[in-house]
């Protein structure tokens, strides 16, 4: 949180908050909503968009997908302008732009679990050109109020600058470009020539798992890293009873056994039991850190997300850093 207010507070004109799960208690909310406040009184434009709290017993069938309720009215007794964000699926992003020119984005939502039981990443990004592809997205999200046609965001890499090396980073988009960024990171994984690092809480994308088999049959790329064991079991159990899915339960399998994944054995989910998943959405291909609010799955295609390619080898060499610590801390 401190991290967070502190990201803030240097706003001069605008925050703009894109949000999916969002229920502090008392005193972290205490400290947000003290540092909005001074913003506010400053003359700063607040707004949030979140996700659309869905039924409590939505339409599963038909790809409604459960959201956490008490998002909104968290977000509505913090007093700023808010849209609620409809749709099917989820609207997924937790990223806020202050002013046009930075970003604040990664795996993590605005709970205590988040920030204080689960396993996350976080970035902030200060660019103009890549705080303006979000201010984009976020523009549509705020304008239609639903995150169907969204996202269709044609985007380019922007120079960074991290460890007073020079790199690249790129953002797309989901829904609009989900079957792109699918693909785009089967042909990261495809082509890989070094190392392929996962540390991901889901691994169920069809495309991904075919490409990370393929690499283990070749030999010739090291593949490890972690992910959530709990959460995965009840993907197993969902992919047993649609037959065209079937194929994912022993093709995953041979890739945890093959690579020698570690799993995390977290808190099975219950709405209000604790949440302690390990729960980032990352892989490192070579010297490429590929992260952001999008897990690796079909459904990501279909969510409002977003998912940062990020060319700069001491990143790569940080978040590395980062996964041999959380295999070590959970290897047994």
């Amino acid at each position: 949180m401190t991290r967070l207010t502190t990201f803030i507070c240097p706003a001069k004109q605008t925050l703009d908050f894109a949000v999916y799960d969002m229920r502090f208690g008392d005193a972290l909310k205490a400290a947000l909503s003290s540092a909005l406040r001074e913003r506010a009184t400053a003359g700063v434009q607040i707004r949030f968009c979140y996700d659309g709290d869905k039924p409590a017993q939505p339409n599963v069938a038909a790809g409604q997908d459960p959201a956490p309720a008490g998002t909104g009215a968290f977000v509505q007794s913090l007093g700023y302008p808010w849209r609620r964000i409809a749709g099917m699926k989820l609207m997924h992003n937790k990223f806020i732009v202050r002013d046009g020119q930075s970003v604040w984005t990664g795996s993590t939502n605005m709970t205590d679990d988040a920030f204080t039981l689960m396993e996350n990443n976080i970035l902030e990004i200060d660019s103009p050109a890549l705080a303006d592809y979000y201010a984009q997205d976020f523009e549509q999200l705020w304008e239609k109020e639903n995150f169907d046609n969204t996202g269709e965001i044609q985007t380019a890499p922007v120079p960074i600058t991290f460890s007073d090396q020079s790199g690249t980073a790129r953002v797309m988009f989901s829904p609009g470009c989900g079957t792109v960024i699918d693909a785009e990171v089967a042909q990261r994984v495809r082509e890989a020539k070094r190392r392929v690092r996962i540390c991901s809480l889901l691994i169920n994308s069809g495309t991904l798992i075919s490409e990370l088999g393929n690499l283990l049959r070749r030999n010739d790329v090291k593949v490890d890293g972690i992910y959530d064991r709990t959460q995965m079991a009840d993907v197993y159990r969902q992919w047993q009873e649609v037959p065209s899915n079937r194929w994912k339960i022993g093709a995953l399998e041979e890739i945890v056994a093959g690579a020698h994944l570690v799993g995390k054995n977290s808190t099975p989910y219950t709405p209000t039991g604790k949440h302690d998943f390990m729960h980032n959405k990352v892989l490192v291909v070579d010297d490429t850190v590929i992260t952001g609010s999008y897990n690796f799955s079909r459904s990501a295609e279909f969510n409002a997300e977003n998912i940062l390619f990020i060319e700069s080898p001491p990143l790569a060499e940080a978040y590395s850093a980062y996964i041999d610590h959380l295999i070590q801390k959970y290897r047994s």
